[in-house]
């Protein structure tokens, strides 16, 4: 995946998060990434990478 096409993955994230409201993110949140990770279809590396997205989360 190149950088602009991570940047548009970025941007159709954030319109759904905005459309979709606070009162849903977390179970949006969750779906989007069960969904992914069955796409990916290697549990270890879906593992990995929840762990990986818990990193430097300060701004």
């Amino acid at each position: 995946m190149t950088p602009a096409d991570l940047e548009t993955v970025y941007e159709a994230l954030a319109e759904q998060l905005d459309a979709i409201g606070s009162a849903q993110r977390e179970l949006y949140l969750a779906k989007l990434a069960l969904l992914l990770a069955h796409e990916i279809a290697d549990a270890n590396r879906a593992r990995s990478l929840v762990a990986e997205a818990a990193s430097n989360l300060e701004v």
